[in-house]
């Protein structure tokens, strides 16, 4: 695996200001794979002056030759899927034909998709006798999280690019290394200097120092929703916009209808995807009380087939958490439900057999959880998912809304119609309907205190664009 010395600033890679670097640790076997600078905030300052200075140009260059930049970028991270899935699956710890699939060919999709935005938009339109002008807001700086990092940069940087921003990129500690290859590829096609620029470092310096900077226009995060608002008191300074795709602890609702053969599994696997490290994940289960015996009888018999193990071992399905300090806050997770009277269906807090080295969690799922456990309300971001019984289907609904987080859901039932109208009840950015696929043109995002903001599509445009208004005689 590689380790970068340099930074990528002004369409250069140069030293950075400080000597200190930041290792990468490979949580399937916990060794070292790679290291990056640990920027400082003059570096970061250089960066931010350089996607200022390359501002006005950028802006102004017609979107189709923004859009001609886009598709080679895409192109790009196409040729280098195979290096992007395994670089990501050595970082973050997903079984690396999963993460090729996901982690390489989602922001892949989502860059070429943006090439086609970027031209089809409406930029212009008249109101009355006025006419009305969108246009890039400036210079933004993107603050990312490891848990899919290059998918969250891209879903940041290819709406940017596409609406004429110029951009400065912090990506996570715990997983850049991908973010170096997608530098590569913007050096490789030969973007105008200062439109990219990429600082790595740590929040506590490099983020806070991008969040505060006078002549950042918009900060876009990802991460928990306690930096998240960090974030956001730093912008509030200089009253930047702020967008933030944050926490989650989404719903899945299994109505009397469903068909729980084909409706659990798939609940399973849409709370265990990526070791549970997913912010959208649906980590409650909502079931009819009077069918939680049969919904833990086919959770039993499903998880005992999950094959765990590192992300680059054959046939592994569920890899390692990302870290030790990861590990730690989901085992203290499980023994908390424990504690408080949920039922263990299986799973547990003990470390799994055969697999002492790496930061591996048992696939851990609970019955009989009650709405106010620790585990049905607090974000865990393990595999972990909470049974929860339910009466009515207006209890349902109360109890998926009783939550100070609105990012996902699911609703499964025989009934579309059904599912539908249940489904417009929740208060939650996207909802799944019998299993629909996420859809990159679609926008994401929360309600509550699971952000604000969209991702994606022409939503994920919009937010980087200023409104003007040219009022004619």
């Amino acid at each position: 695996m590689k380790s970068y010395a340099e930074l990528y600033i002004n369409g250069q890679w140069v030293a950075p200001k400080g000597g200190e670097t930041i290792e990468v640790i490979n949580p399937s076997t916990e060794e070292v794979i790679g290291s990056v600078p640990a920027g400082t905030v003059e570096d970061l300052n250089d960066a931010v002056i350089a996607a200022r200075n390359a501002f006005k140009s950028w802006a102004n260059t017609p979107a189709e030759e923004r859009a001609s930049y886009i598709k080679k970028l895409a192109a790009t991270l196409a040729e280098n899927r195979e290096e992007i899935g395994k670089t990501i699956a050595m970082e973050v710890g997903m079984p690396v034909q999963l993460s090729t699939m996901i982690q390489a060919g989602m922001p892949t999709a989502v860059m070429g998709s943006y090439a086609k935005i970027a031209t089809d938009f409406e930029y212009e339109e008249s109101s009355g006798n006025s006419l009305v002008i969108r246009e890039p807001i400036g210079v933004c700086g993107f603050i990312t999280p490891w848990n899919y990092p290059l998918h969250q940069i891209v879903g940041k940087v290819a709406p940017a690019l596409a609406a004429g921003c110029t951009m400065v990129v912090k990506p996570s500690k715990e997983a850049p290394l991908n973010a170096f290859l997608l530098a590569d590829a913007v050096d490789s096609i030969g973007l105008p200097a200062g439109v990219f620029n990429l600082v790595s470092g740590v929040g506590s310096v490099v983020g806070e120092a991008l969040s505060s900077h006078p002549e950042v226009d918009m900060i876009s995060f990802t991460g928990s929703t306690g930096a998240g608002i960090r974030v956001a008191e730093l912008a509030a300074q200089s009253v930047k916009r702020v967008t933030q795709e944050l926490g989650g602890k989404s719903a899945n609702i299994l109505l009397d209808d469903a068909d729980f053969s084909t409706a659990v599994p798939a609940g399973i696997n849409g709370c265990f995807i990526n070791s549970g490290q997913t912010c959208s994940a649906v980590t409650r289960m909502l079931v009819p009380a009077s069918k939680q015996a049969e919904v833990i009888a086919i959770a039993k018999s499903f998880v005992a087939n999950i094959k765990l193990g590192g992300a680059l071992e054959e046939g592994s399905q569920l890899g390692p958490l990302v870290s030790a300090s990861q590990k730690r806050k989901v085992t203290a997770c499980i023994e908390k439900g424990i504690a408080e009277g949920a039922t263990l269906v299986v799973g547990g807090p003990e470390t799994p057999e055969g697999l002492n080295r790496g930061y591996f969690v048992k696939p851990t799922i609970f019955a009989d959880v009650k709405p106010d456990m620790t585990i049905a309300k607090e974000e865990i971001f393990g595999p972990v998912l909470c049974i929860i019984p339910y009466e009515t289907e207006e209890q349902a609904i109360q109890i998926a809304n009783d939550s100070i987080y609105g990012l996902s859901g699911a609703v499964s039932s025989a009934n579309i119609e059904r599912a539908k109208k249940v489904a417009r009840q929740l208060r939650t950015g996207q909802v799944a309907i019998n299993g629909g696929r996420f859809n990159i043109m679609a926008p994401f995002g929360g309600y509550k205190q699971s952000g604000n903001g969209r991702e994606f599509g022409k939503w994920g445009l919009e937010e980087f664009l200023e409104t003007k208004s040219l009022n004619l005689p």
